[in-house]
């Protein structure tokens, strides 16, 4: 079987012209220093040349190379988030997550690529020297427009392509040309640049300065206008900013000029809809699709009909990028063009308006997916969250860096169900710190915020915070308020459960789910009193009434269509029915959770339902089963930093398990099998918990 591997490298959509020499030397640096920065003005392909030296190093590291993306983050306080989600490492505990990284990381040997750091170069220098000084087998290979000025730090500046000089070889050897052509034919079909005029060509790629960036964008114009008609044009407008006095800060190599020639040339070029949207569309964060743009940037300049050709003309024009996807097209602007887009944007007076327009379709978005998230289109919800989350991040920030409290705490508390149900624990509290210490006025959106946090806190196991922000509920709204005393009761009987204290967890649950809902009782305060309820039974014995509380929980989820917290309801199910000695029935319930929590990517509930199916392939006698799906499950809390949500009876039950299936099949067969269940890939691995129990079980004798 193969041994597992890791990594996120995206695919190269289009070839990469020239840069042998210098892949070489990023290489060689990357092997000599273990901070190397990739330095350059935007559009001189930095981030390709990071990300072709990253693969071709790749073999090199067994935990693999991964991508940390950053030009959609705006808070260097998240940074350590950013990285651990490029890794796929959630943790639902309280430590900071540099402390969890290095964990993870430690005895690993990995190199991870951090692009466009420049706008974060302080917090980057800061948590990169920590997680270097912590993991010696780490590697950073980091891109941006300035060094991060970090302790052993190897700068590698990057230039532009190779321009041929004039005579009569002026094509040969010329990397820029190559580019052009290669570019251009995908443009225009037919294309060919032995047809072409060659003085005109060579001409164009020195006026571009071998920026790659700019001459994908004079290649994009080659659809409508004539190649000596571009490069003409483009003599003229850079003879007339010769000319022109430079702005602060604009000084630099003639190559930093030629791109903002060759944008600014390009903006010109593009029809007034198209520069407007151009300029609207900079509010945006990483990629967006073209509802989210009818709805922040369409008024009566640019009408909501027009919206999607102008989106096809840019993507046309190289100005954005296309992003087919499984759930429909989505685009993307290049930072470089995206800045210049903000400075047209403030230049209009226009940026405050449509950074809180932004906000507000995202304010809307998240009330949507709060409404529809205990219903049937949870996993479409799942997935619709997870794409914008670059989005939300940029709204909570413009709120925030506004200083409008209430605009922050409403949209933090509302996505209470993404924080909860996608995994960002963390980054929640993050944020609804940050509101909360911003606008304490009472009223719902603060009581929505405060459960928030509690919930948040309850799932990463911080009894003390669930119960202190119960306490502030009771404070923020009035004694009548049926649904906030359901979540102070739930919050609660949570901290009751982290405490293993049962009399409280039952208590708690029962008033939490005696309270009036009015027409529809599913809420996830009620789910959760129901989980809680379940949980303080097993743990006092009463398997019978727990089956019979989750039965109600599982009712209540399928008369709506929910499955997140049906799934945990029958993880817990499987717990009651492994202690009532009823197997298959918990094999069942087990593997049912298995596949949900798999589709929403759910570790820490994978870990929990592989460690139920290995504690009931170990009572069923089947010890090689055992101990290969203990060795998965260990692979997947080495990626949470919550093994079996830290409860003692479950630590015991799992460390129970291990013992008896080493005694069945001694040492070194335990380790083999517990090893082949930790190195497999994790997909693989749960395919193998899926299979039907008896099936697959070859090769092993009784014990299999």
């Amino acid at each position: 079987m193969a041994k597992w591997q890791a990594g996120n490298l995206p695919p190269e959509l289009t070839s990469l012209i020239g840069r042998r020499s210098e892949l070489d030397q990023v290489r060689r640096a990357c092997r000599r220093s273990r901070l190397v920065t990739l330095t350059g003005a935007g559009g001189v392909g930095k981030s390709r040349l990071a990300l072709r030296a990253a693969a071709e190093l790749r073999p090199e590291f067994g935990g693999g190379a991964w991508l940390v993306e950053l030009s959609p983050l705006d808070d260097g306080r998240l940074l350590p988030h950013a990285i651990a989600e490029a890794l796929r490492l959630t943790d639902r505990t309280t430590r900071p997550m540099v402390e969890v990284l290095a964990e993870h990381l430690s005895g690993r040997e990995m190199l991870i690529v951090l692009d466009a750091c420049e706008h974060l170069a302080g917090a980057c220098a800061g948590t990169i020297g920590a997680l270097l000084d912590a993991v010696p087998g780490l590697r950073v290979l980091a891109t941006g427009r300035r060094p991060l000025e970090a302790p052993g730090e190897l700068v590698y500046e990057v230039g532009p392509l190779p321009v041929p000089s004039p005579g009569p070889a002026m094509l040969a050897g010329g990397d820029a040309v190559a580019l052009l052509a290669e570019r251009a034919a995908e443009t225009v079909p037919g294309f060919d640049l032995a047809d072409a005029d060659q003085e005109v060509v060579v001409r164009l790629c020195r006026r571009l300065e071998g920026v790659p960036l700019a001459i994908e964008l004079a290649a994009a114009r080659l659809r409508e206008l004539p190649i000596a008609y571009l490069a003409d044009r483009l003599d003229e407008r850079s003879a007339a900013q010769e000319d022109a006095p430079v702005p602060a800060g604009a000084a630099g190599p003639s190559w930093h000029r030629a791109l903002r020639t060759v944008v600014g040339w390009s903006h010109e070029l593009c029809e007034p809809a198209e520069r407007l949207l151009w300029a609207r569309l900079s509010v945006f964060a990483g990629d967006f699709d073209a509802e989210a743009v009818r709805q922040v940037c369409a008024d009566d300049l640019l009408t909501g009909a027009d919206i999607g050709l102008l989106l096809d003309a840019l993507a046309d024009e190289s100005i954005l990028t296309w992003l087919p996807t499984g759930a429909g097209e989505r685009y993307r602007m290049l930072d470089a063009l995206r800045e210049y887009g903000a400075s047209r944007l403030r230049d209009l007076g226009e940026e405050e308006r449509f950074r809180r327009r932004h906000h507000e379709h995202y304010l809307a978005l998240a009330a949507k997916g709060a409404a529809g998230w205990l219903g049937p289109g949870q996993i479409s919800w799942y997935d619709r969250m997870i794409g914008e989350y670059d989005n939300l991040r940029a709204a909570l920030a413009t709120a925030l860096t506004a200083g409008d409290g209430r605009a922050a705490l409403e949209l933090a508390g509302t996505l209470a169900f993404f924080w909860y149900g996608c995994g960002y624990a963390k980054e929640g509290r993050h944020y609804l710190a940050q509101a909360l210490a911003l606008d304490t006025r009472p009223g719902p959106a603060l009581a929505q915020a405060l459960w928030a946090d509690g919930l948040l806190a309850a799932t990463q196991g911080d009894a003390d915070g669930a119960e202190a922000r119960a306490a502030q509920i009771e404070l923020a709204v009035s004694a009548d308020d049926d649904h906030a005393a359901g979540c102070v009761s739930a919050l609660r009987a949570s901290a009751g459960v982290i405490r293993g204290d049962l009399l409280q967890a039952m208590a708690e649950s029962e008033r939490a789910c005696r309270a009036p809902r009015g027409d529809d009782p599913l809420t996830i305060a009620r789910l959760l009193a129901l989980l809680c309820r379940g949980h303080a039974l097993i743990a006092d014995g009463r398997t019978d009434d727990a089956v019979a509380v989750l039965e109600d929980l599982r009712s209540l989820c399928d008369r709506r269509g929910e499955q997140a917290m049906r799934a945990h309801g029958d993880l817990l199910r499987g717990r009651a029915e492994l202690d009532g000695g009823r197997l298959d029935v918990a094999v069942a319930f087990g593997q049912e959770a298995l596949r949900v929590k798999r589709r929403l990517h759910d570790s820490f509930g994978i870990g929990l339902a592989v460690d139920l199916l290995a504690l009931a392939a170990g009572a069923a006698g089947r010890a090689y089963r055992a101990a290969r799906l203990l060795g998965l499950a260990q692979r997947i809390w080495s990626v949470h930093g919550q093994a079996q949500a830290s409860a003692p009876a479950w630590v015991a039950a799992r460390k129970a398990c291990e013992e008896e299936a080493r005694d069945l099949l001694g040492d070194n067969a335990y380790q083999v099998a517990f090893l082949t269940g930790f190195d497999s890939a994790v997909d693989a691995g749960i395919a193998y918990a899926l299979e039907p129990q008896g099936e697959g079980l070859h090769n092993g004798g009784p014990f299999m």
